[in-house]
């Protein structure tokens, strides 16, 4: 059977002040009335069947999922005790739905994605789906790029692969390469083979418990155990997570694989990374302003305002995100909304716990 995992764990920094440790991006409704994980789940309907469905995520955010997402069953909301990125993530995933079916393939998917064409998407999963079906092969899903993105990874394929008459195909990875500074990702845009990483993935449950095996045994043998165990036992599963490296299942695995292949994704996609994605997704005005809430804009153009409680008027300036909350409001320019993250770390540094 076709299993989904999605991973849920994260807190979403740069989507401070509205995204918090206590309810964080994953369970905000961004640009859609659903949810980004409720989205997630939705536009995997025809696909993958609801009992089919995993959720990884912080154990404090168990009930908040649940409460979510109500057609999954409850056991299939799996707790981190810990986080520690995402090959441990998908490396207890793995075990516990090999466990269950031994035959599984396993779409793994990040909970903040936006995906408006979900029928083109349903193509490239299949084309992915099929792909993994070969022994040991790892597929990942890339993004066609539409601009020399510096904050994305990127994949660089093999061009004999692509297919024919824009016919999806998977094709054969020949490396990662590490978010680009301008330059380079401008040749990267005009050489052709390249992709942005999405972090999206397919494979056999079988394919990726070998190459964790293969490319990080300790990370395989801190959830061996799972494999013989008929319920999972809370203390046991912090032990496993505490034992293993945080680190991606991009530079722990993908990079190191053989048969690694990725399928080029056109589905006008968006992994709602800040504030300026926020803008560049929503609807706008005649002086390109996007509002959410009570807000005026008097001789202001290009900018984004989230007001939650109360009105905000923003007056003589252009391309400005404001967004207001109850107890802390966010003022920074459109192009430096990345690096709204850094408030969140000089929270946590200076002990402000309830500001995160």
């Amino acid at each position: 059977m076709i299993h989904a995992v999605i991973m849920a764990g994260g807190i979403g920094s740069r989507f401070w002040p509205r995204s918090r440790r206590s309810h964080p991006k994953q369970f905000l409704s961004i640009v859609e009335q659903a949810t980004l994980i409720q989205a997630t789940v939705a536009r995997l309907s025809g696909v993958i069947d609801s009992q089919n469905i995993h959720v990884v995520t912080n154990e404090r955010y168990v009930d908040t999922t649940r409460a979510q997402l109500p057609a999954i069953p409850a056991e299939n909301v799996l707790a981190e005790p810990i986080s520690r990125n995402t090959a441990p993530c998908i490396a207890y995933a793995a075990f516990h739905i090999h466990r269950k079916d031994p035959d599984a393939v396993m779409v793994v998917l990040p909970a903040d994605h936006i995906i408006r064409d979900v029928a083109r998407f349903h193509e490239t999963l299949q084309v992915g789906i099929d792909k993994s079906a070969e022994e040991r092969s790892l597929v990942t899903i890339g993004i066609e790029p539409t601009y020399p993105a510096t904050g994305y990874g990127y994949i660089q394929f093999d061009p004999d692969d692509r297919g024919a008459d824009g016919q999806l195909q998977a094709m054969f990875v020949r490396t990662f390469a590490e978010k680009p500074n301008l330059e380079t990702a401008e040749r990267f845009l005009d050489s052709g083979d390249f992709l942005w990483n999405s972090g999206m993935f397919i494979w056999r449950s079988d394919a990726i418990l070998h190459a964790l095996r293969s490319h990080l045994p300790d990370v395989h043998d801190a959830f061996s155990w799972m494999a013989e165990a008929d319920i999972v036992d809370a203390e046991r599963l912090e032990v496993s997570f505490s034992s293993c490296p945080a680190i991606s299942i991009d530079y722990g695995v993908m990079e190191r694989a053989d048969k690694v292949y990725v399928v080029p994704g056109s589905f006008d996609w968006s992994d709602v990374g800040d504030w300026k994605a926020v803008y560049d997704l929503s609807e706008k005005g005649s002086a390109g302003n996007a509002t959410d809430g009570q807000a005026i804009l008097h001789d202001s153009a290009r900018c984004l305002v989230s007001a939650q409680d109360r009105l905000v008027a923003v007056v003589g300036l252009n391309d400005i995100v404001v967004v207001d909350t109850e107890d802390a409001l966010l003022v920074c320019h459109r192009d430096a909304t990345q690096r709204v993250k850094n408030v969140v770390d000089y929270l946590y540094t200076h002990r402000l716990d309830e500001f995160v």
